[in-house]
């Protein structure tokens, strides 16, 4: 019984009771106890005997349940009973206090941990984004090994590949391998060579490839071809102990390939229905299978063609699938029940009578995709199109299975891989890694054990895993070969440095083009192996990508150049900034204006917020009536109490922007669909402005921002949400100039330096630029920013790239460079931040090419500080609301 079901005791359960209390009969049978599922009375165990703890029933996530002013209380791996003042009598590493005089209650199936269990984390820095992947129903469709993970597209016959690890601060290159004329439906790396891909398709043929080197065209790998089946294939796995043995199911048939001498080894008896999942024993000497007539079969394929044994296993009409747990026999099976319950079998392959145990889970449609680590024990299950990872320990020897934890995701699973043992980051403890692939991302989830230190290999947590160099050929092993795969260790003091190549395909060296020996000396798959210790999955860098080396130098465009000396240490150090000491400080308080009532917070997220010029700052405020005050920066201090004039805009405010050309004018858009422009007096506002001076109207919906133009006087441009961008003469007040190509709403516009190209960035995912001249199209688009929360665009660099932030699909604050004559190729570089509502307003200083950013407006409602720089002006809306001008000091 579930620790929950504990509540519906009507009893009042005692811990701290004395020992005459104790023995009673009447104390004994107050006390439920889990035992087979029903709760009844148990006998008192010595605390001296008992070394478990206070402890009750599997394991189970960190819920408290109240019982009569106590609490059940999970802990590490059992249930607690915390009295409340009394202190508990609890396992030593369970985390809870070992004081007092209670008794012990003892669990069934419960033994002590090793170790704590593990905790899944997915740091959010590590994540791989930008990509598009599709899956068929039920299938994983992303696999990974220690080079490369390889994952299915949104295109038929294209499998997505990118490398495993990259040198921090490089964004990864995704590559694409066109290898079927149908859907791929299934692949799978070799476990010996790195480079070796197996994959399958609706088009009823199998290939195997080399894969090139990251960034190169895969669709150019050299392969083989396998077939064709006669039907759909539907799974591929390679062997576990013997070099290019690869098992196919295509529709009722398992066939087993010799991948180098491109034939079959053997074809299996014919299934009764389809094939749905198949498994090799970790020894290589069976092969298990799970058919759509719900029956489970296992093979000795180097001794006979037909099943040595079959089960009936689920009795649900939903897809089973099998993972053997070790070499004595035993495997798991993922399924569902005649309910359509799914569920969790332990099978013992000495005895398919009956399961050794099972674990019911829930009635969902969504099939279960199984992961399991024999080192660890542990079973991961991931249900496609759900947000959950549950982590099972799985214990043969008793048997038993034991939920240790529950890892809740923010995007939903579209398949799941699990990564190598050669490839975990042993210095974090991680015990296993996740990679989750999701519609628009691959998302690592790392399980960590809690470990004070750190800096040492922990010899109890990482057992010695089978290496890279397989134990025998296919034909060797075909022939009765048993040799196992040698084990070696995880400590990075003893890893093994050299790597394996297949002689199934040929390797062709970069600069030689000529085959390379199967077995290659310590160089670069050694350094390969080397740098999947700490990977940046795990141990997240920067998610900083560099440049194209066709882009030009941004060096060579902002005005600064390098000595030989200098260039040869960016070499070695990477780029490096003038400006890289620069600091900020808020001048004294003499020069702030405080004092500020009732500023405007719900300014649209196209808006800035205020503005500013050399003379004065316009601030929209919260009346009716679309206020807006005016504060002269030649008079600091604090504004008095009463009220101060102000422009009466007649309606609420979308944006407001000074005229470069003309200081005393002020353009505010309204949510009203016009566009209404001021004359502030030299001295300042003396008085209420109920007339405007230029009424702009052609907008048939509200406006989001409005922009002068850089070079020429009385231009305005102004976007809206009817999708367009319009360019006004504002001496004559009319439209001169209609933009349109915009498919949904548009955050940003930015002129460029010479005044020629307009660009603006939307929330359809896009960034174009106009020559308003020209064209009313855009004269180019290319992708931008996929969040839809706001954008921001602005020219860098004398024109030639745009700097655009935003978000990016999972609401990530994100900086990215574009070159400005070539957007379609994509970002050059990108730039992942944190996650934050509010878009960062880029501010950009021409003369040294430096960029300042800062957040319209902070989760706690609070204006944020601007970052540092000379000529910025920040607002904050705290307890003392005040105007400042932070300087930029330069050491």
């Amino acid at each position: 019984m579930h620790p929950a079901a504990i509540l519906r005791c009507s009893v009042a359960v005692r811990l701290r009771s004395s020992a005459r209390e104790a023995g009673s009969p009447s104390a004994q049978a107050r006390r439920p106890v889990v035992r087979g599922g029903r709760s009844r009375p148990f006998s008192e165990v010595n605390p001296a005997d008992a070394k478990f703890g206070l402890l009750l029933g599997p394991s189970a996530p960190s819920v408290h349940f109240s019982v009569k002013a106590r609490r059940w209380v999970s802990r590490g791996r059992g249930w607690a009973l915390d009295s409340g003042s009394a202190p508990l009598l609890a396992h030593p590493r369970a985390g809870l206090p070992r004081s007092g005089a209670g008794h012990y209650l003892v669990g069934p199936g419960w033994r002590e941990p090793r170790a704590r269990p593990p905790v899944g984390r997915r740091p959010s820095e590590a994540w791989i984004g930008d990509l598009q992947s599709s899956c068929p129903s039920g299938k994983a469709h992303i696999k990974a090994n220690t080079r490369w993970i390889a994952f299915s597209t949104d295109l038929a016959g294209v499998l997505g590949a990118v490398p495993l690890e990259s040198p921090k601060g490089i964004k990864r290159v995704i590559s694409h391998l066109h290898c079927h004329s149908d859907v791929v439906t299934d692949f799978d790396f070799s476990p010996f060579d790195q480079q070796l891909l197996a994959t399958g398709s609706a088009d009823e043929v199998v290939k195997v490839w080399r894969l090139l080197e990251s960034g190169q065209d895969l669709s150019s790998s050299p392969h083989v071809t396998l077939g064709p089946e006669g039907s759909r294939v539907e799974v591929l796995l390679f062997h576990p102990t013997a070099d290019a043995v690869l098992a196919s199911a295509a529709g009722k048939a398992v066939k087993i390939w010799d991948v180098e001498q491109q034939q079959i080894l053997t074809e299996l008896e014919p299934h009764l229905n389809w094939v749905q999942s198949l498994a090799w024993k970790p020894d290589g000497s069976l092969l298990a299978t799970s058919c759509r007539d719900k029956r489970l079969y296992i093979f000795d394929p180097r001794a006979k063609s037909v099943a040595c044994q079959t089960a009936l296993a689920h009795k649900g009409g939903r897809e089973a699938r099998l993972l053997w747990v070790n070499a004595d026999g035993c495997f798991l099976s993922v399924g569902s029940n005649q309910v359509m319950e799914r569920e969790v079998c332990l099978w013992d392959s000495r005895r398919l009578s009956s399961s050794l145990t099972s674990v019911t889970l829930d009635a969902s449609p969504r099939p279960l995709i199984p992961l399991f680590d024999p080192s660890t024990g542990l079973l991961v299950l991931a249900g496609k199109g759900e947000k959950v990872l549950l982590c099972y320990e799985v214990q043969p020897a008793q048997p038993a299975m034991a939920e240790v934890h529950r890892c809740f995701l923010e995007t939903r699973t579209q398949g799941v891989a699990q990564l190598p043992r050669l490839a975990l980051d042993v210095t974090a403890c991680e015990v296993m890694r996740v990679l989750q692939l999701s519609d628009s991302a691959v998302v690592p989830i790392s399980y960590l054990v809690p470990r004070k230190s750190t800096h040492e290999f922990h010899k109890d947590l990482f057992p010695d895993c089978p290496g890279n160099i397989p134990a025998a050929s296919a034909q060797a092993w075909w022939a009765g070969d048993n040799t196992q795969v040698e084990m070696v260790s995880l400590d990075p003091a003893y890893r093994p440095s050299p790597g394996f190549l297949s002689a199934c395909l040929p390797h062709l060296d970069q600069d030689s083009q000529h085959p390379l020996s199967a077995h290659v000396e310590a160089g670069d798959q050694a350094k390969d192996l080397d740098n999947s210790v700490g990977s940046s999955l795990s141990s997240p860098g920067s998610s900083l990508a560099s440049p194209s080396s066709a882009a030009p130098s941004l060096s060579a465009t902002s005005g600064f150049s390098s000595s030989p000396s200098q260039r040869s240490l960016q070499n070695i150090l990477g780029p490096s900034s003038a400006f890289r000491h620069i600091e900020g400080t808020v001048l004294p308080r003499s020069t702030h204006i405080t004092n500020l009532r009732g500023l405007s917070l719900t300014t649209p997220g196209e808006c800035d917020g205020f503005c500013a010029n050399r003379h004065r700052i316009a601030v929209p405020l919260l009346a009716t009536g679309g206020q807006v005050a005016i504060l002269e920066l030649s008079q600091p201090g604090r504004l008095p109490d009463t009220p101060m004039p102000t422009i009466q805009n007649g309606a609420p405010i979308s944006d407001l922007c000074w005229d470069p050309f003309d200081e005393q004018r002020l353009a505010i858009a309204g949510e009203d669909t016009k566009i209404r422009l001021w004359q502030v007096e030299p001295t300042g506002l003396q008085k209420q402005l109920l007339e405007p001076e230029v009424v702009l109207r052609g907008h048939t919906e509200k406006i989001y921002s409005i922009k002068f133009h850089p070079l020429a006087a009385d231009v305005l441009a102004s976007s809206s949400y009817d999708k367009s961008v319009r360019i006004w003469d504002v001496r004559t007040g009319r439209q001169e100039l209609g933009l349109h190509g915009h498919t949904d709403q548009i955050f940003s516009l930015a002129w460029s330096p010479d005044g020629c190209c307009l660009a603006t960035v939307s929330k359809d995912g896009k960034v174009r630029v106009y020559e308003p001249r020209q064209a009313g199209q855009p004269l180019q688009d290319g992708p931008g920013p996929k969040g839809g929360r706001g954008a921001r665009v602005t020219w860098v660099c004398g024109g030639k790239y745009l700097l655009v932030s935003g978000f990016d699909s999972r609401s990530e604050r994100q900086l990215s460079l574009h070159q400005a004559e070539a957007l379609a190729a994509g970002p050059l570089a990108t730039l992942g931040l944190d996650v934050s509502p509010s878009t960062l307003i880029p501010f950009y200083d021409v003369d040294t090419s430096v960029a300042f950013f800062t957040g319209k407006v902070s989760p706690e409602g609070r204006e944020t500080l601007p970052l540092r720089g000379q000529g910025l002006w920040g607002m904050s809306t705290g307890a003392m609301p005040a105007i400042w001008p932070p300087p930029c000091r330069i050491f």
